[in-house]
């Protein structure tokens, strides 16, 4: 399965694509169905687990468990944008998912990203210490493009926005392809290896 879905990027031949059109319209469908049940019946026993036990932080896995209920009731009943056997409108609140995305997600992850930043600045404060010639570089580039992005740096003169932007489009982007190349071998490295049997890690094994 593996190498059949790495033919069809190489071989432009009708028969291999619509083989591969059939694989992933129809077979790979199925396989995530099956993929989805078994990771909820996961997190499922992970949290009941931990309950349990009394485990570290185990009213969190009441929260999950109550918020996995909840939004399973409206997806299943509910619908998307409403429609379904529950009630469209109760006051204020309508039965669907797209609430939940609008009035829960929404926040909770403007909040986690708020307080993200505070975490990126001390990594930041710490990165940018003067130990050597390239901590200097990272310190120089790094306050450059903070100046860059902020209207003060057009305020102290319209060069800094336009050198924040060359530094972001030319050293930065070089880095970063050179790091991804890296990462890409890296994968496909270890993907040849699980199709031809030489990693077994993943199959949950030791050998």
């Amino acid at each position: 399965m593996g190498v059949l879905g790495i033919i069809p990027f190489v071989m432009p031949h009708p028969v291999v694509q619509n083989t591969d059109t059939v694989i992933r319209n129809q077979y790979l469908r199925i396989i995530e169905a099956f993929a989805l049940l078994l990771g909820l019946a996961s997190i499922l026993r992970h949290h009941l687990e931990k309950v349990r036990k009394r485990k570290q932080h185990w009213p969190f896995s009441w929260v999950a468990l109550i918020a996995f209920a909840v939004t399973a009731i409206i997806g299943l009943f509910g619908g998307i944008e409403g429609g379904g056997m529950l009630p469209t409108r109760v006051g204020g609140f309508r039965f669907d998912l797209q609430t939940l995305y609008i009035n829960v997600l929404t926040p909770l992850g403007a909040t986690m990203f708020s307080l993200l930043a505070f975490f990126i600045a001390t990594a930041a404060f710490r990165a940018f210490r003067v130990r050597n010639f390239e901590a200097t570089l990272l310190l120089i580039s790094g306050f450059i493009i903070m100046l860059g992005m902020t209207p003060l740096g057009s305020y102290i003169t319209g060069a800094i926005p336009g050198l924040a932007q060359w530094i972001l489009d030319v050293p930065n982007l070089a880095a970063k392809r050179g790091i991804l190349f890296g990462v890409y071998f890296g994968v496909i490295a270890t993907a040849l290896k699980v199709i031809l049997g030489i990693e077994r890690g993943w199959l949950g094994g030791t050998k």
